[in-house]
């Protein structure tokens, strides 16, 4: 009797080690913290699409993008600028109105609260500039700027990879425009110190080289072959839709969802 209790033993406990060892494969994709479960975490449904927690975000930080930048461009026009500068300002005024238009309208569709104030962070960097000598005034403007649009940069694009929600892809595609144009004016202020912006973007993470080896001084590597269609194909696209060094962000303009009708 007891070698029968001894054997029915083992075999429970081996029964309650697989189960154990198998829960966690058929249940993974429903425990909190995995990343379908983020992805579900805080979705609403749309006509449009799922709606997540990351579509409202990117969506409130686009206006508030507007919010502190506008000012900081008019800010710029306002200190005499250098041509350059003016260019720029001139770039983030009328890209940011452009896209308050739209993402106002996204907004009012997908039901998302929009802030009307630069939040504290974005407030400071305001300050800055208004309290910068007129000879540190393009170099502190240009590159809180910069910094600031670098940062965006990767979230539109995470965004616009993974959102299920129509009107989002477009706000995120038409971000990524503007962001992108803006970047690339204010990089030919020339008072962008790169150098630094490297080192902000690194703060913080961990040395893990890597991609192909560093180059030998002296050793020129073979050639690579140029890379193309095999076949006879014809192509009628271009690779980019404006001269190097712009961006074209020639978009239909948006409809003001707040304009006041005008009557007939």
């Amino acid at each position: 009797m007891r070698r029968i209790n001894g054997t029915a033993l083992v075999i429970v406990a081996l029964v309650g080690t697989l189960g154990a060892l198998a829960f966690p494969v058929w249940s993974y994709a429903d425990r909190a913290g995995t990343g379908p479960a983020n992805l579900a975490a805080g979705t609403v449904q749309t006509k449009w699409g799922p709606l997540t927690a990351t579509d409202r975000d990117l969506i409130v930080r686009v206006r508030l993008a507007g919010l502190w930048e506008l000012p900081a461009g008019q800010q710029a026009l306002e200190r005499n600028p250098s041509p350059a500068m003016k260019e720029a300002a001139d770039h983030l005024i009328v890209g940011h109105t452009d896209l308050d238009k739209r993402v106002r309208g996204v907004a009012r569709e997908l039901g998302v609260e929009l802030p009307n104030q630069p939040n504290e962070q974005q407030q400071g960097w305001l300050q800055q500039m208004t309290n910068a000598s007129d000879a540190d005034y393009p170099k502190v403007w240009a590159n809180l700027l910069r910094s600031a649009h670098g940062k965006i940069f990767p979230a539109i694009g995470a965004v616009r990879n993974q959102t299920r929600n129509t009107l989002v892809r477009q706000l995120a595609s038409d971000a990524n425009q503007t962001v992108l144009d803006h970047i690339t004016v204010l990089e030919k202020t020339g008072a962008v110190d790169f150098e630094a912006i490297a080192n902000d973007s690194v703060a913080g993470t961990t040395a893990s080289p890597s991609g192909p080896a560093a180059p030998v001084p002296g050793v020129v590597p073979s050639s690579a072959p140029p890379a193309g269609p095999t076949g006879d194909v014809s192509t009628t696209s271009r690779p980019s839709p404006g001269a190097p060094g712009t961006v074209n962000t020639n978009r239909p303009d948006p409809e003001d969802p707040d304009a006041t009708p005008t009557s007939q």
